[in-house]
């Protein structure tokens, strides 16, 4: 096998992207990557990320790059969270991604980097690490209308982000009772 084929496995369960530490990870040194994004088979995204350079665009592809720019630890946070999963409508141009690292380099405008909350419940939706939906519609309080907020939380529940008892619970912290 050649190194192309050992990061295209890790890649292609991870949005066709892949970081110079997976990539070191597995046995592929770095300066292999540098190579292959100059051979046109890998694009270089950001610091120590690069992406397949053919793959099958996905319309959560924006989110899954913003939080790889940040590298470990990172998540998607707030009202990015119920915009990927379609619970809002929510200003598209603006990804808000959590990391606990300070963040250093240049990113691009559209990229809000947010604080850990101590209390973030961190899971994964899409295989993009992500807050949980409660943890988000909290979160969200601040950036988002009330009645945005509400229409959410009832489309989480209805999706099954949320149940019944979790919902109630969020109904009565937020005052919507």
């Amino acid at each position: 096998m050649t190194y192309f084929d050992d990061i295209y496995e890790i890649a292609v369960d991870n949005h066709y992207l892949i970081t110079t530490k997976q990539a070191a990870d597995s046995g592929v040194p770095p300066v292999e990557l540098a190579k292959l994004s100059q051979r046109k088979k890998l694009e270089h995204i950001g610091h120590g990320l690069y992406r397949i350079a053919r793959f099958v665009p996905h319309e959560d592809d924006p989110y899954a790059v913003a939080v790889a720019r940040l590298g470990e630890g990172a998540y998607l946070y707030g009202e990015s969270v119920l915009a990927l999963l379609k619970l809002a409508p929510t200003d598209p141009s603006v990804i808000y991604v959590a990391s606990p690292h300070r963040v250093r380099r240049a990113l691009p405008q559209s990229l809000r980097i947010k604080k850990p909350g101590e209390n973030d419940a961190i899971t994964a939706y899409n295989a993009i690490p992500c807050q949980d939906v409660a943890t988000a519609l909290r979160a969200a309080r601040s950036t988002m209308m009330d009645e945005r907020l509400r229409e959410a939380a009832q489309r989480a529940r209805e999706g099954g982000y949320l149940t019944e008892r979790g919902y109630r619970a969020i109904e009565e912290e937020m005052g919507w009772r």
